[in-house]
């Protein structure tokens, strides 16, 4: 067993995003395991319209396809191929955060990295074109 660094505490942020309407879920969770992202996926489902049905595009990580997952009846899960992030449109708002609210700074606990998580998550949901403009795809929907 190697050696581990005992000084730091992981903080993960769960995010979800419908960049038609420019809508996000998420949830900050100190690790990733099915226990999180079924909770995830519970705020996911949370804020699909009562008539409507979201496609959750999960990575091929172990605790996005775990038989313990509790996925909602409103949620599809659709895991995409291993090794192609691109395909998320996710991906580009982590990269949107980490460029602008979440680099280059040093934290000194984990209920501090929470602390400045949360905020930032919540900055994004408030700007519905932050949503949509790194969400989209133009290839996906066209040019």
């Amino acid at each position: 067993m190697a050696p581990r660094d005992q000084r730091r505490s992981p903080a993960w942020i769960f995010g979800a995003i419908c960049p038609a309407e420019g809508k996000a879920a998420g949830i900050v969770m100190p690790g990733c395991n099915s226990e999180a992202m079924s909770m995830h996926l519970e705020e996911i489902a949370f804020h699909v319209a009562p008539d409507a049905h979201a496609v959750v595009l999960p990575d091929q990580a172990g605790w996005h396809g775990s038989a313990e997952l509790a996925v909602p009846s409103n949620i599809t899960l659709m895991p995409l191929p291993p090794g192609c992030p691109e395909l998320n449109p996710v991906e580009n708002v982590w990269q949107f955060m980490r460029d602008n609210w979440l680099s280059n700074r040093i934290f000194k606990s984990c209920d501090v990295v929470v602390d400045h998580c949360c905020p930032a998550w919540n900055k994004l949901v408030v700007l519905p074109w932050r949503i949509m403009s790194p969400g989209l795809r133009y290839w996906a929907h066209g040019s």
